[in-house]
């Protein structure tokens, strides 16, 4: 197994959207290609069934 020690960053297609994926060992986000804020989800809240709850309040204040 390889240890996640530096981010990877993909980019992927949504609809007509472009996307960057990039999954680090904090977590993962995803932005806009282009732009710098996006969704981000920590490893812990998905571990922890909080990723609907961090979510719901990322999308609250942006």
């Amino acid at each position: 197994m390889t240890r996640l020690d530096k981010p990877i960053r993909r980019e992927l297609q949504v609809g007509d959207d472009t996307y960057t994926l990039t999954i680090d060992p904090e977590g993962l986000r995803l932005v806009l290609k282009g732009h710098r804020k996006g969704t981000e989800l920590r490893w812990q809240d998905l571990v922890s069934g909080d990723a609907a709850l961090a979510a719901a309040l990322q999308a609250a204040t942006a």
